[in-house]
């Protein structure tokens, strides 16, 4: 008979401990980029480090003991969160893009964070596929509210469909507003 010999770490007790930490580690990155999605738009990272090594330190460096609150039942009910972390969205730019991007099939929708992505897709009367992606990081209906990635399956879309989309969606969202307002 051969006997192989297994070492400290492959018992079933260590499995069972290895899954419970890939899962809190997984837990961990996730809970740890919430509400920080305009943050990772920020091209001004140092040398060597990106935009997600950025904020993982930023958030390990803001938890030590002495920035520590403890949260009550209270916070619930108030608006405490950080102003530079909370990103508000404005209703009309928000459905106003699905509204006018209607023929691009929706990949991930995030309405805390304003962020709209999706898949290729061709306009009507078009020829060519287009797939968008839509950030709105402010509660103003403004243009500066508004940022669009348009791509092709070549690159990046032309500047001027790209200011095209934004102007239909501004115009949506301007028209969704003032029925809004005669209701």
């Amino acid at each position: 008979m051969l006997e192989t010999r297994r070492g400290w770490w492959e018992g079933p007790d260590m499995t069972r401990i290895r899954h419970i930490a890939i899962v809190f580690a997984a837990s961990t990155l996730a809970l740890s980029g919430c509400g920080r999605i305009s943050e990772t738009f920020n091209t001004n990272d140092g040398p060597g480090e990106s935009a997600a090594e950025r904020i993982v330190r930023e958030d390990l460096q803001s938890t030590s003991a002495e920035n520590a609150r403890q949260s009550t039942l209270a916070d619930l009910f108030t608006n405490v969160d950080d102003p530079d972390v909370t990103i508000e969205v404005n209703k009309y730019l928000w459905n106003a893009s699905f509204d006018v991007l209607n023929f691009l099939p929706i990949q991930s929708a995030d309405p805390f964070s304003g962020v709209i992505v999706t898949g290729f897709g061709t306009p009507p009367g078009g020829g060519r596929a287009y797939r968008a992606t839509v950030l709105i990081r402010d509660p103003a209906l403004e243009a500066r509210s508004l940022n669009i990635a348009l791509a092709t399956r070549a690159g990046p879309a032309p500047t001027a469909t790209v200011r095209a989309v934004e102007d239909a969606i501004l115009t949506r969202a301007r028209q969704l507003r003032i029925a809004d307002l005669n209701l």
